[in-house]
């Protein structure tokens, strides 16, 4: 500990989860009592939905149960088999989500700057087997929409893009959400939005659309009682999840406002910092969620390592993370020998021991960002001291 004494009482988290009004959340939830209805597309769920679809301008925004199952949804109503071409630098989530239907994730590099997705690398890892690509919108910075899907057209390859990160932001005059065959959003709690635990699927596909609401009431279609249609699966959204996305949306633009000022306030803290960068949003970004601030650290210039920083930070009582570390591909079973890498993952592997996910959304403050950067300030100094100490003194 840099004083002796950790600088915060409490722990001060990366993912403490934002919280809509109680009393509008309470207003759901007594409706919810009041129709006794809880779970089955209720009338909380059908709301969410047509509010989702609105606020996202497209034709469908499918709430489900959590964005793992969306990802599984989507991918197998596309008809994704074989092969499908996916970053390692992303949550294990979108891997398994493959992995999980016998589908086989190969993994790609990422762009250094984005860290999403390279299209380049991507074109080399098709194969008569792929059928799909799940391009990942990484820490909200979009992929490279039309390098991806000119990609796609040249192979006749289906698309779905993992948009957890991403739910409210903006690229030019599109929203996340309208690209693709399909994008899954995450509305788990530690996410910008989030319904306790939930996620959904976007398209603007009426086919894909229907085929998503069969499977996942177990392939019910409605038509006939207790007539299935289609295999499925239990992916439904409860009213209570729902209460919780209606009530966020009415504070969506006041989240991001906090999650924006926060970011600034570090950037201000940081830019002085030899060795530390923040991951800015690029400049196609016309609208952002501000969800996450990570900073990349170079152990040269800063004087310490990422996973020493890291240390620091939890003997502070800041619980910062290494996100994401140390990519899908070396985690398991991908690390094992039946998945090998077909090319080499440098970028991954580089910034996968560079990122550090600073906390931030409603639960930080200005005056905790201050102290977070004196932190990451003094480590800094106190590395380049005992670095100049000669040998016999160390």
């Amino acid at each position: 500990m840099l004083g002796g004494v950790p600088a915060f009482a409490q722990p001060l988290h990366v993912g403490r989860p934002n919280l809509p009004s109680r009393r509008a959340f309470l207003t759901y939830v007594d409706q919810i009592f009041d129709s006794k209805w809880l779970t089955n597309s209720g009338p909380l769920v059908r709301r969410f939905e047509e509010e989702l679809s609105e606020f996202l301008g497209v034709r469908h925004c499918i709430p489900i149960c959590n964005g793992t199952i969306a990802l599984e949804l989507a991918t197998r109503a596309l008809g994704f088999r074989g092969e499908v071409i996916l970053p390692s630098f992303t949550f294990i989530a979108s891997a398994h989500s493959l992995q999980w239907q016998e589908m086989t994730p190969v993994f790609c590099d990422i762009d250094e700057e984005t860290l999403t997705l390279d299209p380049g690398m991507a074109e080399e890892l098709v194969t008569p087997l792929t059928s799909g690509i799940l391009p990942v919108h990484v820490y909200g910075n979009p992929c490279d929409t039309p390098g991806i899907e000119s990609l796609a057209a040249r192979h006749g390859l289906r698309v779905v893009y993992d948009a957890a990160h991403a739910f409210g932001n903006r690229t030019g005059a599109r929203p996340i959400g309208s690209f693709g065959d399909a994008e899954v959003f995450s509305f788990h709690a530690t996410k910008f939005f989030n319904t306790f635990e939930g996620g959904a699927v976007s398209t603007n596909d009426q086919g894909l659309a229907d085929v998503i609401r069969l499977m996942m009431n177990f392939g019910f279609g409605g038509v006939e009682k207790d007539r299935v249609d289609h295999l499925g699966t239990n992916g439904k959204m409860t009213e209570i999840c729902a209460a919780m996305g209606l009530a966020m949306l009415d504070c969506i633009d006041d989240i991001r406002e906090v999650n924006r000022l926060n970011f600034e306030e570090y950037r201000r803290g940081l830019e002085e910092i030899p060795g530390l960068r923040l991951v800015t949003p690029p400049a196609s970004l016309s609208e952002c969620n501000w969800q996450y601030v990570v900073a990349r650290v170079d152990a040269g210039r800063y004087g310490l390592s990422r996973d020493a920083l890291v240390r620091v930070l939890e003997a502070e009582n800041v619980l910062a993370r290494r996100y994401f570390y140390p990519g899908c591909h070396r985690m398991y079973p991908y690390s094992e020998r039946r998945h090998p890498a077909r090319l080499p993952l440098p970028v991954t592997e580089r910034v996968s021991a560079e990122v550090l996910s600073l906390p931030t959304g409603q639960s930080v403050g200005e005056a905790d960002i201050r102290l977070v950067c004196s932190i990451l300030r003094e480590a800094s100094a106190r590395a380049e001291r005992i670095r100049a100490l000669p040998m016999e003194g160390r």
